[in-house]
């Protein structure tokens, strides 16, 4: 089997698991090549989240949380970039321990979306979230957690694969947040592929999503 070829069974694996425990043992055990497999499938979530961070959070010391933050790669970025006060959640611990390793993040807690969050209203200027919101992970229901924690005015930088953008209630749910005066959209990036030179996932579009905390 190419390199290619394993890690395309490793994503058809996490997009198959049958529940949370099932998800969260397959991405453990993926934490060792992961971004070495992202790398091969050239993944381009971490330069457009990057980028989107760059433009609509002006202060290098927001906190920021990275909901979703697998092996941290896009804190790498952001640090590079000055960011300097990144949180980080996932909830698999083989993740976490190789976003520790990165040392750029201030705090990193195992915890899943969807479910409450350890962290007082308001904690953070900015929440971005890369390939979370996808086929058998994180639901729609948890943006309702994620707007708590955000201060008035912040931003919301996240990917949304098409897949699942209508079908799975991503839609319904952000524009009820936009009705009820909770969050306002910025920006829609086109779709794009994120995983553009991967046999199996090539034909998988994405957008990315800039939304503002109405307050």
């Amino acid at each position: 089997m190419s390199s290619r070829e394993k890690t395309d069974a490793w994503i058809e694996t996490v997009y198959k698991s049958t529940d949370r425990e099932n998800l969260k043992a397959s991405y453990d055990a993926w934490s060792e090549s992961y971004d070495a497999d992202m790398v091969l499938t050239g993944y381009v979530h971490y330069a457009v989240l990057s980028g989107l961070v760059c433009r609509h959070v002006p202060r290098k010391d927001a906190a920021i949380l990275d909901a979703g933050v697998g092996t941290g790669a896009l804190g790498s970025f952001l640090n590079l970039l000055g960011f300097n006060n990144l949180t980080g959640l996932d909830m698999s611990d083989g993740m976490l321990a190789k976003a520790a390793t990165r040392k750029v993040y201030t705090d990193l807690r195992q915890a899943t979306l969807g479910d409450p969050l350890d962290f007082v209203d308001k904690s953070f200027d900015a929440i971005i979230s890369t390939g979370t919101f996808t086929e058998g992970h994180a639901p729609a229901s948890a943006f309702d957690e994620l707007v708590r924690l955000l201060e008035p005015n912040g931003v919301m930088i996240f990917t949304i694969s098409s897949l699942v953008w209508e079908e799975k209630g991503f839609k319904t749910k952000l524009e009820s947040l936009v009705s009820a005066k909770q969050l306002a959209r910025v920006e829609v990036t086109p779709l794009y592929q994120p995983m553009p030179y991967s046999p199996a996932e090539a034909h998988v579009t994405t957008r990315a999503y800039v939304y503002r905390r109405v307050g």
